[in-house]
């Protein structure tokens, strides 16, 4: 029999669960699997330039592929720089294997030369993980993580690998079946509790259905809608959710939440039945959770992990269940409306209207929200859009009809910043076909700015749209609305010349700062192959609106002034 090294089964290991980039940074501890790497050619390999920057660009990947992201470190700092990336997989349940080199056996718990624990400074943010000390656990260990990332709620799973393993040799193997006790994802969907939620929606006056991304994961968008169309339900989504249900459909409510629009947050307050489906049900949803929904006289909790049933709100009905599944078994039992819901429909496109999404345009600055309706314009829902954290975020996801599902990427649950440079890059290796959109502000930019180098290297072609106000614009709105209007440490006037910077990572760019020049740039960056970045100096007090004021509940929400 074959005998392989362990860094030869890592590899081959990769190969059958059919992987085929690797994010990743040599160090010390993994040299065994990167001078075996040449000999497994299917494997493409990214070299970052930090490994954070891998982490979120291994999400990015699985995010817009569907396929498991691996990201490849080192030991000590090397692995506890995916942390934060780790973090935003799982907060977002994002399937991701992160394999780690770690001293050799005999050395773990002596303090080794860049040794860390990091099992332990990863446990709160996988889903799983291993350590591994001894060869014969390879094969099983990586078909099992790959297994446990993917299935039930996703997330990411940390496979920490001995040196000395990696350079042993043993037998090649090839697992078996898996048998993993007290792990069982896929529960059945309980369909005296399906009916029980049709029944409840069918009584209903005033029902309204949320979705989040356990919609998009499982892929139930076309039963999400035909469950809203039969029993005329409307629907807003949440910010990890948007895609789950065309904005464009007279049932949609857009966006809930926190910073929802004012149109979603009347109705879900209105409410007597309340449908959330894949969704963690957040604070960023309920706000002040005291009153959420208030009028609410069922709950329903749609969610394939029953750790999140009753954690914020107590549902009247749980349906513990791939959101798919879920819906597929409620649909048979929602009969056709004897009644539509006119009058209550009518309600909602009433505070529509009074309450409408808008935005100053007459003050001399350019507005945000010129710029991204002009990139939407451009993208037609065709192109995948990643955004960072902050301001450019709520923007990105509230002035875009999405109508299809997948398209928008942000980091929901943690909210990372310098999340949407890397993801992007991840994402246009995922989904190689798709123009992709990057929208940053200039604090969140710089801090993993360093991956230009991989998206020139790959002369990826991602357009960066860089909404530059000179300040950490959401803590500054934060700062004026709710802090006293102290501005405290939000300055970024000191910040690089961006155009420079691109140029010096060898990347074209150019800096607009009014409305007639943002099409020009719009147009010279679609005609660019490989990257391209637009310093937009907008409006440097332009705030995002709607938001609920800090420990308001839903009602409170405030409104841009009608300046013009």
């Amino acid at each position: 029999m074959t005998k392989l090294t362990g860094a030869d089964m890592v590899l081959e290991a990769l190969e059958r669960e059919h992987v085929e980039l690797i994010f990743g940074y040599p160090g010390g501890a993994n040299l065994p699997i990167y001078q075996h790497l040449p000999e497994h050619p299917k494997l493409k390999h990214i070299l970052v330039r930090h490994e954070q920057g891998a982490a979120h660009m291994a999400d990015g990947y699985a995010r817009a592929s569907g396929r498991p992201g691996v990201v490849l470190a080192t030991s000590g700092p090397g692995a506890l720089n995916l942390v934060t990336g780790l973090c935003t997989a799982y907060m977002d349940s994002v399937p991701m294997i992160a394999i780690t080199g770690q001293v050799n056996s005999a050395q773990v718990g002596l303090d080794a030369f860049q040794e860390s624990d990091v099992i332990g400074a990863t446990s709160s943010v996988t889903k799983h993980s291993y350590l591994v000390t001894s060869i014969d656990q390879l094969p099983r260990v990586i078909h099992e993580a790959f297994h446990i990332a993917t299935t039930g709620r996703p997330g990411p799973v940390l496979i920490d690998i001995c040196k000395d393993v990696q350079l042993a040799e043993a037998d090649r193997v090839t697992p078996e079946r898996l048998d993993i006790p007290g792990y069982q994802p896929n529960g059945h969907v309980q369909l005296d509790r399906a009916r029980q939620a049709a029944e409840a929606l069918a009584k209903a006056e005033r029902p309204v259905i949320l979705a989040g991304h356990g919609v998009l994961l499982s892929h139930a968008e076309p039963q999400l809608r035909e469950l809203a169309e039969k029993a005329g339900a409307p629907v807003g989504t949440t910010l990890l959710g948007i895609g789950a249900f065309p904005v464009s459909h007279p049932l949609s409510l857009h966006m809930t939440g926190f910073m929802g629009t004012g149109w979603c947050l009347k109705a879900v307050q209105n409410a007597d039945v309340l449908m959330m489906v894949g969704m963690r049900v957040d604070d960023r949803v309920t706000a002040r959770l005291a009153d959420f929904a208030p009028k609410v006289k069922t709950f329903i909790h749609v969610d394939i992990d029953g750790s999140e049933m009753g954690k914020n709100v107590r549902p009247h009905i749980e349906l513990v269940a791939d959101a798919r599944q879920a819906l597929e078994a409620v649909l048979p039992h929602v009969g056709s409306l004897e009644e539509g819901r006119g009058r209550w429909l009518a309600q909602i496109d009433a505070w529509r209207e009074e309450h409408p999404l808008r935005y100053t345009r007459s003050n001399g600055h350019l507005q945000p929200q010129d710029v991204l309706i002009d990139m939407y314009r451009r993208c037609r829902n065709e192109a995948v859009v990643v955004a960072d954290v902050g301001q450019n975020q709520i923007w990105a996801a509230l002035w875009w009809n999405y109508d299809r599902p997948g398209l928008f990427l942000n980091s929901g649950g943690a909210g990372t910043m310098g999340f949407a440079l890397p993801a992007a890059i991840g994402a246009k290796f995922g989904r190689p076909e798709l123009p992709v959109w990057c929208v940053a502000g200039e604090g969140g930019f710089v801090m993993t700015a360093q991956e230009l180098s991989v998206a020139v290297e790959h002369q990826l072609d991602i357009k960066i749209v860089l909404l530059n106000n000179l300040s950490l614009g959401m803590v500054r709105q934060f700062q004026d609305d709710f802090y006293g209007g102290v501005r405290s440490q939000v300055d970024l006037t000191h910040m690089p010349e961006f155009v420079k910077l691109a140029e010096a990572y060898g990347l074209p760019a150019v800096r607009v700062d009014k409305l007639s020049d943002v099409g020009p740039a719009m147009d010279a960056a679609e005609r660019t192959q490989g990257p391209f970045l637009i310093d937009f100096r907008i409006d440097p007090e332009a705030n995002v609106y709607p938001i609920v004021p800090l420990g308001k509940g839903l009602n409170d929400f405030w409104e841009a002034p009608e300046h013009d």
